[in-house]
């Protein structure tokens, strides 16, 4: 695993680091903040553990390429905020678990996985509203050519006593071909009465008259079909802003394989 780190530290607290070459540790004191950039391309499982204090805020971006196989996992305290954007290709696997024990915590997750050829990519990830008044908004973009395989298993859990939680997970899809598959399971388990709550899930493919029309304007059929896979995905990483470079660069060297 390849760590690039970019850390900032509010005036409240500092980050207390630990790192050793399989297991990645941080610890966010109070009011700080961290912004990190983890790239995995060995085939060989990684963890990466967070805990964020009280007002603390995440920045967190990640790829997964080449067989990876990652799991990373978000605690977090009160008033928290974490934003988690996330690109997995290359028959790699992801899996996030985010923790919300203090209330008036919020995660935002912006993924998305493409495949093409034979691969297989699995993307998961569990978000678990343990007490009340927290906020969650996670979406996974998905796109599969050849015969790729592609599975997004979602659950967004809520306690009983995590009342006034918000909570919305999405799925989107995109299949280039009559043999590339995705299976998306995205999934509620409330027990708490008073929740706004909403899931959803849609695999399709691609808009044959806006291929149309981009032809007409000159484009390639394949330059038109490249365009409207980048415009799908694209707005996953543009919110990471400048750390989303990464993953940017990712996106591009995949969508030339498809």
């Amino acid at each position: 695993m390849k760590l690039l780190e970019y850390i900032a530290r509010g005036a409240a607290g500092e980050a207390e680091i630990m790192v050793n070459p399989t297991q990645e540790v941080r610890r966010v004191a109070a009011g700080g903040v961290l912004s990190l950039v983890v790239v995995h391309t060995a085939a060989e499982p990684s963890t990466l553990e967070i805990e964020l204090g009280e007002g603390a805020v995440l920045h967190l971006v990640e790829a997964f390429s080449g067989g990876a196989m990652g799991s990373c996992r978000v605690r977090q305290g009160a008033s928290s905020r974490c934003e988690i954007t996330s690109v997995v290709t290359g028959s790699a696997e992801a899996d996030y678990a985010v923790d919300m024990d203090g209330s008036g915590a919020e995660n935002n997750l912006r993924g998305a996985f493409i495949a093409g050829g034979a691969e297989r990519v699995r993307f998961g990830l569990r978000v678990s509203h343990n007490v009340g008044l927290c906020t969650s908004n996670s979406l996974v973009k998905g796109v599969a050519g050849g015969s790729a395989s592609c599975e997004f298993n979602g659950l967004v859990y809520v306690a009983q006593d995590a009342q006034n939680t918000d909570a919305r997970q999405t799925s989107r899809n995109i299949v280039l071909g009559d043999e590339a598959r995705i299976v998306t399971k995205p999934q509620l388990e409330i027990y708490a009465d008073d929740v706004k709550c909403s899931h959803g899930a849609t695999v399709g493919q691609l808009d044959d008259d806006a291929i149309l029309y981009m032809r007409q304007r000159g484009l390639s059929e394949a330059q038109a079909r490249r365009l409207q896979i980048e415009g799908f995905v694209r707005d996953i990483v543009s919110q990471a802003g400048s750390m989303g470079e990464a993953l940017a660069e990712v996106l591009t060297e995949k969508l030339e394989e498809l």
